[in-house]
């Protein structure tokens, strides 16, 4: 499943900052591909895809199953308006239904959504699609996600010294790429490329895209871990629920006064100020266009720009 989910991520350019409304608009696709006939079968690979999403790409619960919702829940309300000729009184009352039972509004609203999308595609009467819309829900919704996003931008993480990015520069001088790489040496390439830990195996350097000045550098280190892992020896760390560069990270020395503990995501927010600073930005400005520049790695990659990643320490 990680295959198959880690291609539609990529192919179609998804990341944590996708909101649920565009999410959802890629169900049928997502779920074509992880059906196979066979209901227990299908269970388990939409299980193994919404754990992908969310410890692979950092998605929310929510935004796992915007993307993969429960196939017999959303089946089994459009079949019912269906094969009932439920009327437009008796669909709106399925969607409050769906509303109540919904933990919040943004689960409620990606529901409600799925339905929809549903009932379009069995070309149901407008009028009857139309019942299943609900002001309310769509306005709560969009001020969650809203004040989610805020939260997001004003969150600051405060990185230990060894940490600091002349710290990181000066190990990046250093490595010796004829040596085996170890859990410090890909927590630094990490850093400098700004990526998940799902993507350090198929990470490709374009030359058109890359704001990195030292490219033949980058390329050397980069190659370098990647071998490692494919020899087995250094672990893969992008593997679903590994825990190896967690542990590591969880050093004592690693861990800021705020003594909230660094994470392999908090890594990325890092590498956008290190490839920004990298530059010499003239003003904050021109720092956090270089910082999405870094989030871009490719063309077809995934990892977009976002204010999330704000710039700090500068």
């Amino acid at each position: 499943m990680s295959a198959i989910t880690t291609k539609f991520v990529t192919d179609h350019k998804l990341t944590n900052e996708t909101s649920l409304e565009k999410l959802s608009q890629y169900v049928s696709k997502i779920l074509e591909l992880l059906t196979t006939g066979t209901p227990l079968v299908d269970k388990e690979k939409r299980y193994q895809a919404c754990n992908r999403l969310q410890k692979g790409y950092e998605f929310s619960k929510e935004q796992a199953f915007a993307l993969i919702p429960h196939e017999r829940i959303r089946r089994s309300k459009s079949q019912h308006i269906i094969k009932d000729k439920l009327s437009k009184k008796d669909v709106k009352t399925i969607s409050r239904t769906l509303v109540k039972t919904s933990s919040n509004a943004i689960i409620a609203l990606s529901h409600l959504s799925r339905l929809r999308r549903e009932l379009q595609f069995l070309n149901v009467l407008e009028k009857i699609i139309f019942a299943t819309l609900n002001p309310e829900i769509t306005r709560l919704s969009n001020k969650v996600q809203k004040e989610h996003s805020k939260q997001y931008e004003n969150k600051r993480i405060d990185f230990p010294d060894h940490f600091l990015l002349e710290s990181v520069k000066e190990r990046l001088d250093k490595y010796d790429v004829s040596n085996i790489s170890d859990k410090q040496a890909l927590t630094d390439v990490m850093i400098m490329f700004c990526i998940h830990l799902a993507e350090i195996k198929n990470l490709r350097i374009s030359n058109e895209t890359i704001t990195r000045k030292e490219k033949e550098q980058a390329k050397q280190l980069l190659t370098w871990i990647q071998n490692n892992i494919c020899s087995g020896q250094l672990k893969d760390s992008g593997k679903l629920g590994s825990t190896y560069l967690s542990i590591f990270l969880k050093k004592n020395e690693f861990i800021p006064e705020s003594s909230e503990l660094l994470l392999p995501s908090s890594l990325r927010k890092l590498g956008a100020v290190f490839t920004s600073v990298t530059h010499g930005p003239k003003n904050a400005s021109k720092a956090n266009t270089y910082a999405s520049k870094a989030l871009q790695h490719s063309l077809d990659n995934h990892a977009s720009p976002s204010k999330r990643y704000t710039i700090i320490n500068m």
